[in-house]
């Protein structure tokens, strides 16, 4: 598809999640149509002025954090150069005629940096999606007192979870009708999904995606690296099957949801729960197998949880290892949603490696899973005292290479 003449600025107006470009400064040159339509402003109103100028925090609400939320998260953005996924918040909106009094606003939000050639940050585009209604809808009116009651963090995350399906949703049924095309656009958009290593990891984390040998058997494997706070460290990998770019879109709508699930709940077996009751809401989701984990690097602990996925491995610094099975249920649609979900938790030394990984990396077509198991494991132990790049590149090198799946891998130094 090399050559063509896109009209880039023609396919920012149109996009439909509203969408704002920032300069680092926080001053306003575009936004497209979609964002003009929700935030009721028009460009020449918004363009070439200072952000919270036009959008200031409400007045009449002394709690209102709307703007320091905001500020943090484009904060973030400058200093990281990554991109940052703001929780459900408030944001109450003035009227563009300033005749009235703020009107109740609830968003999610995504501000995504654009890298300029040294990697400085040049711009940001800030996406919004408005959930007032849901929000309005889960609050179910006022309470007794006659106020406004507050979301549950149930309900906020619930409301965060449609707002991530949804933003997704509309690149999926693109990808339905763009079945036939060639293996390299799902390895493609398989990518582009997958998050990368923070800088803060980079010293201790590793990961890798490498996609199927056979040109109709790219499928849905995924992974994800975040921080919890200051001591806690989430870890997770998942595999969607089936193949080809549906199970990419598919793996794409799971990985947010497992993302925002465990943010607000940091709870394996709860995250791993919410996910099944989503998944039920997606088709092609119902097989789906995810372990996660959270790292506690003060009590020195694994929590985990597994959904029909893999175990986890545990290398100590002095080469004794375990498999972590002691939390492992049925896939994600084959779980009863009466039943509460496993979760184990296990005690490690300073200089241990956990590993994750998906099926692509021990299965063999007429071969036993415990004999890759073994053998993925004997391979940890021998490179135990490599780092995490390397140890992940001689893994893939020794166990990766007869494999005809997806494989994701992510090792990390405890």
């Amino acid at each position: 598809m090399t050559g063509l003449d896109v009209d880039y600025a023609a396919a920012f107006r149109a996009a439909p999640s509203p969408m704002l470009v920032l300069t680092p400064d926080l001053i306003m040159v575009d936004a497209n149509d979609a964002y003009l339509q929700v935030s009721g402003r028009t460009l020449a109103e918004l363009v070439g002025r200072y952000l919270f100028d036009v959008f200031p925090d409400n007045p009449a609400a002394p709690a209102a954090d709307g703007v320091d939320k905001l500020r943090a998260s484009l904060a973030r953005v400058l200093r990281t150069g990554q991109r940052d996924s703001m929780a459900l918040h408030e944001y109450d909106v003035e009227p563009a005629d300033h005749s009235g009094a703020f009107e109740e606003r609830y968003w999610s939000t995504v501000n995504t940096p654009v890298l300029d050639v040294d990697g400085t940050v040049k711009l940001i585009l800030h996406r919004v999606e408005e959930v007032t209604a849901l929000v309005r809808q889960l609050r179910g009116g006022r309470g007794r007192d006659g106020r406004r009651r507050s979301l549950t963090r149930e309900e906020q995350m619930a409301a965060d979870l449609l707002a991530r399906g949804q933003e997704l949703q509309e690149v999926n049924e693109q990808l339905r009708d763009a079945h036939a095309r060639e293996r390299e656009v799902a390895v493609t958009l398989q990518r582009a999904l997958l998050p990368s290593v923070q800088a803060v990891h980079r010293d201790f984390a590793a990961v890798r995606y490498l996609p199927a040998t056979s040109s109709m058997n790219v499928c849905g494997d995924w992974y994800d690296l975040l921080d919890l706070d200051e001591r806690h460290v989430a870890v997770a990998v998942g595999d969607v099957v089936g193949h080809g770019i549906e199970a990419a879109g598919v793996m794409g709508r799971l990985n947010s949801a497992l993302n925002a699930a465990i943010r607000a709940t940091c709870r394996p077996a709860e995250a791993l729960k919410t996910l099944a009751l989503f998944a039920l809401t997606v088709e092609g989701a119902l097989a789906t197998t995810a372990v996660q984990t959270v790292i506690d690097r003060t009590e020195r602990t694994v929590t985990y949880s597994c959904a029909g996925h893999p175990p986890p491995v545990l290398v100590e610094a002095d080469g004794t290892s375990r498999l972590l099975d002691g939390a492992t249920d049925p896939p994600l649609g084959a779980w009863d949603d009466t039943a509460p979900r496993s979760q184990a938790v296990t005690r490690y030394r300073p200089g241990a490696t956990l590993i994750l990984y998906t099926d692509g990396l021990v299965e063999r077509r007429g071969e036993d899973i415990d004999v890759g198991l073994a053998r993925l494991t004997a391979g940890a132990v021998r490179h135990r005292a490599l780092g995490p790049e390397r140890i992940a590149d001689a893994l893939l090198a020794e166990l990766a290479a007869g494999s005809t799946d997806d494989t994701a891998l992510v090792v990390v130094r405890l």
